[in-house]
């Protein structure tokens, strides 16, 4: 009997330590976003009013993300936090550079936890997908064709379509979360390759719809979460090493066929060569990075205004400029702990359909971390891809939270189970 009570006390400890750490993490978050935003507020004479409202606004944002929607839904709190954290950085980031840039972004971020609450129930609460994906591929697919036919070219991609009274987006970035519930789908129903053909033909022509939009970025990032996928659930080697090499040769041809692609091979090699040409973006953001050093010139200085793209595809180097190198690591940290995070729920996961949602999930989250930051400091050619969360873009940061909707309601599943093996255990001992 007092080892039954002892194993209940120990259960009761390790809840009320996580609550704990829970409140402790957040009311930090809070007070950093609350005391950035009076900093932007009071830099100039008169007081900023709507630095003030980001104030009151942000961290009751992060409360509500956490204590209403995360808890209500049973989400995953520490992955919630930190999705709430680099959302209030990228605010943060972009209203001290352009104030209609970060309220604009305060905007979307508020409906993107709308997307993130649909996704959460939707995973809880679907018990089979196939009729919903028969339906979502077609739809997915003609999305992405339209750029083709009216879409906007910009850096070289035709990857944006413009709406009338709501501005212009990118269908990629929706059609991906469509990919990894695909994939998750008909990945699971056969083990065989004839169950996997609809994914694999829905992924073929995405790559060729990237393809003719020359968003080679965003083609790369399909074609590896497939086949990192494709390999988890079938634990192919051979098909998967084969996949690989026609994704290598895939990517020789891109390189030889568009020229924009030539251009930032040639730049990431040496943009010193172009330095006020070409180049002149990841020189200035590679000069951003050095003039912040370890601890950053402080928020809202510097010069990152110079830099054409400073609030989509360089708001790393803005960010290691104002916070300093070690904040970026701390940051880069963050995104790595997601990834961790999102594999440990795949793990923990009851079906072969969580599961890999859940992997598919922290895979386009950590690529495109990757892809992005990888770019930013000159490890990788650039790509026009955004910093999730962070980066300025209505697609990239609805999207983004939709995916870690999904990934969230597997770990809700997977705490369900949990207590449900409790109650069990509990029934068990009473007995």
């Amino acid at each position: 009997m007092a080892r039954k009570r002892r194993g209940r006390d120990i259960r009761m400890e390790k809840r009320m330590s996580r609550k704990s750490a829970t409140r402790l993490t957040l009311s930090a978050i809070m007070f950093l976003e609350a005391s950035a935003c009076l900093l932007l507020a009071l830099r100039g004479n008169p007081v900023d009013f709507w630095a003030l409202c980001l104030a009151v606004g942000l961290p009751a944002l992060a409360w509500i993300s956490v204590n209403v929607v995360a808890k209500r839904l049973h989400a995953d709190a520490m992955l919630v936090m930190l999705m709430s954290f680099l959302c209030g950085l990228g605010v943060i980031l972009l209203y001290g550079l352009s104030p209609a840039r970060g309220l604009r972004h305060f905007q979307i971020y508020m409906v993107g936890i709308i997307a993130f609450a649909i996704c959460v129930v939707a995973v809880r609460l679907i018990r089979d997908w196939r009729a919903l994906c028969w339906l979502m591929l077609p739809l997915c697919t003609v999305l992405l064709l339209l750029p083709v036919a009216i879409g906007q070219e910009i850096n070289g991609a035709k990857n944006w379509i413009e709406v009338p009274f709501l501005g212009s987006f990118q269908p990629s970035e929706f059609a991906r979360v469509a990919l990894v519930i695909a994939l998750a789908q008909f990945f699971t129903s056969l083990r065989g390759i004839r169950g996997m053909i609809p994914a694999l033909l829905f992924v073929g022509a995405c790559l060729g719809a990237l393809t003719l939009q020359k968003d080679m970025g965003m083609a790369v990032m399909y074609f590896l979460v497939t086949l990192l996928v494709y390999w988890a659930a079938s634990s192919n080697v051979l098909f998967t090493l084969l996949g690989g090499v026609c994704g290598a040769a895939a990517s020789v041809y891109g390189y030889a066929t568009f020229a924009h692609v030539k251009v930032r091979v040639a730049m990431w090699r040496n943009p010193w060569s172009d330095a006020l040409g070409k180049g002149y973006q990841i020189v200035q953001a590679l000069m951003a990075i050095a003039s912040g050093g370890i601890f950053g010139l402080g928020l809202g200085m510097g010069q990152s205004r110079v830099i054409p793209e400073y609030s989509t595809d360089f708001i790393f180097a803005v960010l290691c400029e104002q916070f300093g190198i070690l904040f970026g690591v701390c940051v880069v940290a963050m995104y790595v702990i997601v990834v961790l995070r999102g594999i440990a729920i795949a793990l923990s996961a009851r079906t072969s359909f969580d599961a890999l949602l859940a992997l598919g999930c922290s895979l386009l989250l950590g690529l495109q971390t990757f892809v992005i930051i990888g770019g930013v400091i000159k490890m990788i050619p650039l790509t026009g891809i955004t910093m999730p969360f962070v980066s300025y873009g209505g697609s990239s940061l609805i999207s983004c939270m939709g995916i870690m909707g999904l990934l969230c309601g597997v770990a809700a599943k997977n705490s369900e189970a949990r207590r449900e093996d409790e109650m069990l255990v509990l029934l068990a001992e009473a007995e």
